[in-house]
């Protein structure tokens, strides 16, 4: 009887029922499968909270691929506080505001490339880097909390009860601090 219960402490492990705190320790440690796990657990909140940034599906999945390259490789310096989306969404918006220097420097423009005749044509790029920069300053006078909280929501496409749990939030705290941001936001914008 006592051989047959150790039997199934050796078992396989369920990494479905690990927390993303466990698996981010488990991935530390190079597991694999643990990783894999993390990964489906986190890739559409991870994958939403990127194109919230950089509006760009070919760009956020490029810094998709980094972000979890990143965490597969700094894992074992993740120090436990109960918020591993929290340490995986500072990580792509990092990768995020870096892609960002990037192609700052990469579409710095010559003087000489602006001489010529203006066409007077509508451009679609302009009209949209000017709802971005709204739209940034925007979110610039939000909480970082709040802020996140509304982009998980809707960016991502997470329920409030999803961003709480993920957050280790109460679900109360959450919808307050969602209503204030919209309010805010609303108030910005009008």
């Amino acid at each position: 009887m006592l051989f047959m219960g150790m039997m199934s402490l050796d078992g396989p492990e369920d990494y479905g029922r690990l927390s993303d705190e466990v698996l981010l320790n488990k991935v530390g440690t190079g597991d694999q499968e643990a990783f894999r796990q993390l990964y489906q657990n986190t890739d559409r909140s991870i994958y939403g909270f990127i194109l919230s940034i950089v509006k760009n599906p070919q760009d956020a999945e490029e810094i998709m691929q980094e972000t979890y390259i990143k965490v597969w490789t700094s894992a074992a310096g993740y120090k436990s506080q109960g918020k591993p989306l929290a340490w995986m969404f500072t990580i792509a918006r990092n990768l995020c505001y870096m892609k960002f220097r990037n192609q700052k420097h990469e579409s710095d423009i010559a003087f000489e490339d602006l001489e010529g005749e203006e066409t007077g044509e509508v451009c679609p790029e302009i009209e949209q880097a000017a709802d971005k920069l709204v739209l940034a300053a925007a979110l610039k006078i939000l909480k970082e909390e709040e802020r996140e909280i509304v982009l998980l929501h809707a960016t991502a496409g997470m329920k409030h009860r999803e961003i709480a749990a993920s957050l280790g939030m109460p679900l109360a705290t959450v919808l307050s601090k969602y209503n204030r941001a919209m309010k805010i936001l609303e108030n910005y914008l009008t």
